[in-house]
């Protein structure tokens, strides 16, 4: 029987609504060890998306691990884009296993969670294989998150893929978020967002609007 197409959007994409953005160590200890992705592009694609969740008033959840005592205080990229949000600091690895990020996994109430943060094969595969147990569908930002070597992340992304999480890049995660250009409450900070932190697709959207005027979908 052949499907019929209609323009309803495809289930397994994320809606502002669905689900909990979990931020996980990006603290200064943590990156100063992290070889899989260069330093300035992580902090860029924290940035970028810390400033999407907040654009798109996405319930998000900040926690470090140790912080006064080894690891340092949160990333600035994503501190300033939640000020006066409270940090939840751990001694767990895993912060599934940490009482305060799970009661307020619960207060919210999402089914979806979407991880970012250091490293991939400790931080992240902790809370995505407990998340996914407990049955949560569970997201990562791949590029947003990073490890000790290329290798390192590289086998924790398999084997949270192999478990059922699903990977997505930052700007990914931005333009997932806006999906149609005619949603025009959004399309500024989107476009301002990709301008600043999206690389080159960021320096395409000034040039256009510079040079020619030109906007995404006509605005």
């Amino acid at each position: 029987m052949t499907p019929t197409a209609t323009t309803i959007p495809g289930k397994a994409l994320i809606t502002p609504g669905d689900h909990t953005l979990i931020l996980i160590d990006f603290q200064s200890q943590m990156a100063f060890a992290t070889k899989s992705i260069a330093t300035e592009l992580l902090r860029n694609n924290a940035a970028l998306i810390s400033r999407a969740a907040k654009s798109f008033d996405v319930t998000t959840i900040l926690t470090t691990v140790a912080e006064k005592s080894f690891s340092g205080p949160m990333f600035s990229e994503i501190a300033d884009a939640f000020p006066g949000q409270a940090m939840l600091d751990r001694t767990s690895m895993n912060s599934w296993e940490d009482d305060a990020v799970v009661a307020e996994v619960n207060r919210i109430g999402k089914p979806r969670i979407v991880l970012a943060g250091l490293w991939t094969s400790v931080c992240i595969v902790g809370p995505a294989l407990s998340a996914l147990d407990q049955g949560f569908e569970v997201y990562f930002i791949a590029d947003a998150c990073g490890d000790i070597s290329a290798e390192a992340h590289e086998r924790a992304c398999e084997r949270m893929i192999q478990m059922g999480a699903r990977p997505m890049t930052a700007l990914q995660y931005l333009l997932e978020l806006q999906r149609d250009w005619a949603r025009s409450e959004t399309y500024d900070s989107t476009t301002g967002i990709a301008q600043v932190w999206g690389g080159g697709y960021g320096l395409g959207i000034g040039y256009a609007r510079m040079m020619f005027g030109a906007t995404e979908g006509g605005h």
